[in-house]
């Protein structure tokens, strides 16, 4: 009997790194990164870059939830960026480089939330929590340069 995918969708900065995080969770079937949340069909990278278009540096995450629960995707995401920066991580600003989760279904929705609520309540930022949670809109594959960029390079991480 074939198991079941979901597809997860996140932003938290430069899509690579983002990427490469989730590449390496158990139960990830594969990855994907893109733009989402903009107002630009098709748009490109030096599209996105102007930060005119409303795209966020996404990452489409597909996992068998019989090995990966979504709320371990949450905690993941949480771990790897600073939810606290508004349109920025590191080095890199702009509104693509927004901490955002897009949801697929309700009960994404209703997780993310119950997710975020117990980060905020934990303390464990001076900041409050910035990230953006949106109904997941069309996902547009970004160029096959970007696709699994650290590890094409045999790099670790971004910065």
């Amino acid at each position: 009997m074939e198991s079941k995918t979901e597809k997860a969708t996140f932003g938290a900065g430069c899509f690579w790194g983002v990427e490469e995080s989730f590449r390496r969770v158990p139960g990830v079937i594969s990855t994907q990164v893109g733009y989402m949340g903009g107002n630009l069909s098709n748009p490109t990278y030096e599209d996105v870059c102007t930060d005119q278009t409303g795209h966020a540096e996404v990452v489409e995450v597909t996992f068998d939830p019989a090995q990966v629960s979504y709320e371990d995707l949450l905690k993941v995401f949480w771990q790897f960026h600073d939810p606290t920066q508004r349109n920025r991580q590191g080095p890199d600003v702009g509104t693509q480089y927004r901490s955002v989760i897009f949801f697929h279904t309700p009960a994404q929705e209703a997780a993310a939330r119950a997710s975020m609520e117990k980060l905020a309540r934990a303390g464990l930022h001076k900041r409050p929590i910035a990230t953006a949670l949106a109904p997941a809109a069309e996902f547009w594959r970004a160029e096959e340069y970007h696709q699994q960029y650290l590890e094409k390079r045999g790099l670790a991480q971004c910065h």
